[in-house]
């Protein structure tokens, strides 16, 4: 910062207005010597940084030529306060109001919370029925308000030709005040403000079904139309009024209606004339289509203008020719000739019929309504396995029907389909969304269908997101809840075939909740199903396998493959199978991470039987020290010879006929998760490294063969024969215990040398035969011609 002594200061400030001074003292401000300081008024001063003080900006500033950034800022103080700040209080804060530039919030609105177009029929029969809602409302204490037209609906007449789409309701209607407070005034619900008189009436009774709450769902139509117009009339005025608005326009118009034809008794209709890229939406199918879609369940009436067909009869003119033949025959009687055509007409059809069975008792609901409310809701032909109809009170109401489909639409191959459009979600009959990402069900349930209805969701605005919040998850809680017992229920039904046809669909999903909801492990864990050593052609449960187990087995048993064939027959399962302990084949890929999930089921721990430290639970101590004793050191001469291929060499106590085998480490990959990580495209060959790292190879004592490897590593330890031995027994438990050779070329070549040296010799051709007996007797005679006579030495031969 500049700085500049007080003598330059006070020159400068001199040269410019005599009337100030400089005060002595640092810190002291500077003032004008005026009459005016003893007055209350405030003025507005700044901070120099030449004097350390104050002065006066209106004033000083036009004296003082400085740069503007000399100063470090302003402040507003009464002069008086100068004087005697403490005896003055501040000065009050103004208030203003927010400013808004209409046509942009309008836009914002429009286009910014709606990510669908054709919501805005949704927007405008849910208006409608909370007009009709008003006035049934009303009318119970006031019975003149619904003289005039005792019907109650709502009726759509779609002009295709013009792109213009007329909503007509019969409800209470508007007077001119109530349109410039509710089209008038954005984000001011009459709805709402409607429910809030119901409630400070403390002796008004009865539940609305009232939807609207937020006051912007009638500005949705501006979606699809340029121009809105509205003509309304209340039982509370004798004129009718029209309203209209321009899309992008700040402001609109209202006038009074004077043509007689279109004088409507009470109610409200709404004219939209559409965008011409949107014209399509005033086709009389689509708009059919569209109020089955989210009003289907709306508790009025709503007709649409269709077009319709009758088949009739009309006869059919003559041929000349043929009318000239059959008057020459007088005596054939001639017939009319007739043919059937369809006459066309338009007229109103209703098109809400499907009635929502959430509302009444689940007793007073047959299945058959039920089958039928899925086939149509659904477009499904197929019944469901089952459902559940219920009504959650308390904290959190909504009303739902869950099903279990037949079938998986997708396949049985698609588990993790989150984008699902399973649960249709509805506010008081109004359908919201089908579209959730993991708001009410997990993505291992989403093949769970069903409706739910509520009446105080936590919705965002354009009534399209479910707002995350501790109602949803309880909602969500009780909603899982009421699937597991339904899926509980086909469990335990007496028709086997239900659950297996159930399972054979979906039981991957409930796999897939084992490895990711750790809350429900209870709730899914008895409705798994697998294969098992006592079980090879139905599969059984938890439960069943609990029930049979043995009375000194402390664990539930498992070995994971690719197969059945493949299980049943690995070597890790003879003596348990000698013990007849049962052993769960897990045969899928997802099958052994679920398990892992578990990790146990009625206090009884999962075992991965094809790793090591396998407890059976029948140790025996002399006869482990005396197999250590014999073959201890042969171990450690296999380790050695091995290498780094194993992690340690031990005696094996699950071995039975198989001479030897290649078990995982305890926290380790099993052979099983090998193979499928490996498949993996975007596995990480690192990690695969490590967790394959450990491998311990376990000798069986019994076998010929072992015992024939620690004869020879007594008898010579560097056997060239008996290395080979070693290693080809080892790619043999290799791939015997579910592992891949890392090279099979040379594994191979070891079993075809082998091969080699066992058949030499064993079968020969005819033709090798003779030349064979050939060449032994050629060596016979060689032997015969060195034969040499004795000879006498000393009388001695």
């Amino acid at each position: 910062m500049l700085r500049l002594s007080k003598r330059s200061v006070s020159t400068l400030l001199r040269s410019g207005d005599r009337s100030f001074r400089v005060a002595a003292a640092a810190g002291t401000s500077i003032s004008r010597s005026s009459p005016s300081t003893t007055r209350g008024d405030t003025e507005s001063r700044w901070y120099s940084s030449l004097t350390n003080g104050r002065c006066r900006k209106s004033e000083s500033l036009a004296h003082l030529d400085l740069k503007t950034n000399w100063f470090t800022g302003y402040r507003y103080e009464s002069s008086a306060a100068a004087s005697d700040s403490s005896s003055q209080a501040p000065p009050p804060a103004e208030k203003f109001e927010y400013q808004a530039e209409v046509s942009r919030l309008m836009d914002l609105i429009v286009n910014s919370l709606y990510s669908n177009k054709e919501v805005f029929l949704r927007e405008l029969i849910s208006n409608a029925s909370d007009a009709l809602d008003k006035l049934r409302y009303l009318s119970v204490t006031n019975p003149e308000l619904s003289k005039d037209a005792a019907d109650l609906d709502i009726r759509i007449y779609a002009d295709k030709e013009n792109g213009v789409i007329t909503l007509t309701d019969s409800g209470i209607g508007m007077t001119r005040q109530e349109l410039v407070d509710c089209l008038g005034t954005i984000a001011q619900s009459g709805t709402a403000k409607f429910l809030k008189a119901l409630k400070d009436n403390k002796d008004a009774g009865g539940d609305s079904n009232l939807i609207g709450q937020f006051g912007v769902g009638f500005y949705s139509a501006f979606l699809v139309a340029d121009r809105v117009t509205v003509s309304t009339k209340s039982p509370k005025s004798d004129k009718q009024y029209v309203w209209e608005g321009e899309e992008g326009s700040s402001s609109y118009t209202i006038k009074e209606e004077t043509d007689p034809q279109l004088i409507i008794p009470r109610g409200t209709r709404i004219t939209l004339h559409l965008k011409p890229d949107d014209k399509g939406f005033a086709d009389p199918e689509r708009v059919q289509k569209l109020v089955k879609n989210y009003s289907q369940f709306v508790s009025f009436p709503i007709y649409t203008w269709q077009e319709k067909g009758y088949t009739k009869e009309v006869e059919v003119e003559d041929d000349p020719a043929e009318s000239k033949k059959d008057d020459q025959d007088d005596q054939t009687e001639r017939k009319k000739k007739t043919k059937k055509v369809v006459e066309r007409y338009w007229d109103w059809e209703l098109t809400n019929e499907t009635q929502p069975i959430w509302l009444p008792n689940s007793k007073e609901v047959t299945t058959e309504e039920y089958n039928e409310f899925y086939r149509k809701t659904f477009n499904e032909y197929l019944d469901p396995l089952a459902s559940s109809h219920f009504t959650t009170e308390g904290e959190v109401e909504f009303r739902s029907i869950l099903y279990v489909p037949p079938v998986s639409p997708m396949g049985k191959d698609d588990v993790v389909n989150q984008k699902t459009k399973n649960i249709r979600l509805y506010v008081k009959g109004v359908f919201i969304s089908d579209d959730f990402d993991g708001e009410l069900f997990p993505r291992y349930l989403s093949f769970i269908k069903g409706v739910v209805d509520s009446h105080d969701l936590p919705l965002n605005v354009s009534r399209e997101i479910l707002q995350e919040s501790r109602i949803v998850r309880i909602m969500k809680k009780r909603l899982v809840k009421k699937a597991f017992d339904m899926i509980l229920g086909i469990s335990l039904s007496e028709n086997r075939e239900d659950y297996e046809k159930f399972w054979d669909n979906f039981g991957k999903h409930l796999k897939l909740g084992c490895i990711e909801d750790r809350e429900n492990h209870k709730r899914i864990a008895p409705l798994l199903r697998f294969f098992s050593s006592q079980s090879e052609n139905d599969m059984i449960s938890l439960d069943e396998y609990v029930e049979n187990m043995k009375a000194e087995q402390k664990a539930i048993y498992y070995i994971a493959s690719d197969s059945i064939t493949s299980a049943k027959n690995a070597p890790f399962l003879e003596k348990l199978l000698e013990k007849e302990l049962e052993v769960l084949y897990l045969v899928e890929p997802i099958d052994e991470v679920a398990i892992q999930s578990l990790k146990s089921y009625k206090d009884k721990d999962f075992i991965d039987i094809s790793k090591e430290d396998l407890d059976l639970g029948d140790k025996n101590e002399e006869k482990e020290a005396a197999a250590k004793k014999e073959f201890g050191q042969t171990c450690d001469w296999i380790k050695k010879r091995l290498g780094d291929k194993v992690a340690s060499v031990q005696i094996s106590s699950r071995l039975s006929s198989s001479p030897c085998v290649l078990v995982s480490g305890k926290f380790g990959w099993s052979a099983n998760m090998e193979r499928l990580m490996k498949a993996q495209s975007a596995g990480d060959t690192t990690s695969l490294e490590f967790m394959k790292g450990r491998r311990v190879f376990e000798i069986n004592p019994d076998h010929s063969i072992i015992k024939n490897i620690n004869a020879a590593y007594k008898s010579n330890p560097n056997d060239e024969d008996a290395m080979k031995a070693i290693d080809l027994m080892y790619d043999a438990a290799l791939v015997s215990s579910g592992f891949t050779p890392e090279n099979p070329a040379e594994l191979g070549g070891k079993i075809y040398e082998m091969m080699d040296t066992a058949l030499s010799g064993k079968w020969s051709s005819p033709e090798a035969q003779p030349q064979q007996h050939m060449t032994q007797t050629h060596n016979a005679e060689l032997l015969e011609a060195e034969v040499v006579e004795p000879v006498e030495v000393d009388g001695k031969k």
